[in-house]
């Protein structure tokens, strides 16, 4: 007889063992990075290839899991009942009962589940190779409860064939970047980052405004034009007549340099090496404006408002600084318009877009609505505020200095440490 009991104790532990093993293989796989999982399957990994195919059909996944969890309860509830009553009598029925229920809530659910969660991948790969064997074995078990499931679910209008894909918002592939710690270097992640906002972004936001455009008026003399070739310090320059809304169009240095090397560098040679100026709507999204670009075969382009004014200039490189940052190694110029003062506060060029003065001065003035801060600060007040007139925005105390052709010009700004009040 105790030969029989100790056959009887195995056989409880080995139930015990496959509810322990079914309850960690139910998180393993529906925990398991999906992501992840597809480029393993990419890889040509053989577990990864066997799990995602396991994947695919969910409700005969659930099935098996079902099937063997309730098969080693039961059996399991059973055998323990049977051990309780040798060897306690009557009593043993209700102490194997309360014995097995803690036994299989720490053991056979706690601990597997909680190890499942925690190595999701190591607990799908180590039990795919099992769980699909048994989905053989269990294969017309399978089959009638999943149909029997699915049918159930479609009167709910439920059905695996309208199933929603998987796909990321890009709010959601943010966080996934953000989440992605060490595995990236911060100046990757902040390009990622960059890129998803390239979406949310137009080309008024990063755009050259029109009063800092700089051209080559050609009813100038010719000596005054020669010279402003000379002394450019972009590599295309617009031509006008008399003011920027009177664009003729974009001329190269390179093609400069040609004539000047041919000796036919005139007026009448460089209108006709000019390209015609290329209008783009304020509005164009950055991303969209990318391949624009490339399937204009342009570099810039003049960003104008919907009567057709010009408002700006945007080029590539200044979409490709959105991206991986500022990288003109002029620092003067990446602080051009900005004036750091003894006392902490900053003198700034009211023109500046509130973009810029974020990204290069780590700030975070408000962007939603105006594009430059003296657009912020006359829709915060209403008004155009005259030199001294002092104002806060968010963390921010600035003082008007100076107002010129109905605009603010300049301002100094003090940033404001604001302490929580408890």
């Amino acid at each position: 007889m105790s030969y029989h009991l100790s056959t009887l104790f195995i056989i409880l532990l080995f139930l015990i063992f496959l509810a322990a093993f079914f309850s960690g293989t139910e998180i393993g796989m529906m925990s398991i990075n999906r992501y992840k999982l597809k480029h393993l399957v990419k890889k040509e990994n053989k577990q990864a290839v066997r799990v995602n195919q396991i994947l695919s059909r969910p409700d005969r996944l659930l099935s098996v899991v079902l099937i063997g969890n309730t098969f080693a309860n039961i059996l399991a509830s059973t055998i323990a009942t049977l051990i309780g009553q040798h060897i306690y009598g009557d009593a043993g029925i209700a102490i194997a009962t309360v014995l097995l229920t803690l036994i299989i809530l720490v053991f056979a659910e706690m601990i597997p589940k909680t190890f499942a969660a925690i190595y999701p991948q190591k607990v799908a790969f180590a039990t795919s190779l099992p769980l699909q064997i048994l989905q053989l074995i269990f294969a017309p078990l399978v089959y009638i409860t999943s149909f029997m499931s699915n049918g159930v679910l479609r009167l709910f209008r439920v059905s695996l064939d309208k199933a929603q894909k998987e796909s990321l918002t890009g709010e959601e592939l943010r966080s996934v970047v953000h989440e992605a710690g060490g595995l990236l270097p911060i100046e990757h992640k902040s390009m990622l980052i960059s890129l998803l906002d390239l979406e949310t972004a137009t080309v008024e936001d990063i755009m050259i405004p029109k009063s800092d455009i700089v051209g080559i008026d050609i009813e100038e003399p010719w000596s005054e034009i020669l010279y402003q070739l000379e002394t450019a310090k972009h590599t295309r320059l617009p031509l006008y007549r008399d003011s920027i809304d009177e664009l003729v169009g974009m001329i190269h240095v390179r093609d400069v340099l040609n004539l000047a090397i041919e000796n036919e560098l005139d007026l009448e040679s460089l209108l006709e090496v000019a390209d015609k100026p290329y209008y783009i709507p304020e509005a164009t999204p950055l991303n969209l404006q990318i391949l624009n670009f490339r399937k204009m075969k342009r570099r810039s382009s003049f960003v104008v408002d919907e009567y057709g004014n010009i408002q700006g200039l945007v080029t590539m490189e200044d979409i490709l600084e959105e991206i991986v940052g500022e990288f003109t190694t002029d620092v003067a110029a990446l602080s051009r318009g900005i004036t750091p003062q003894s006392d902490g506060s900053v003198i700034v060029d009211a023109g500046l877009t509130l973009r810029h003065l974020n990204r290069l001065m780590g700030w975070q003035l408000p962007m939603i609505g105006p594009k430059t801060l003296s657009g912020l600060i006359v829709e915060h007040l209403g008004y155009i505020p005259p030199p001294d007139s002092c104002l806060t925005i968010e963390n921010y105390r600035m003082e008007v200095l100076k107002v010129g052709d109905n605009t603010i010009k300049s301002l100094r700004v003090f940033k404001i440490n604001k302490k929580k009040h408890k």
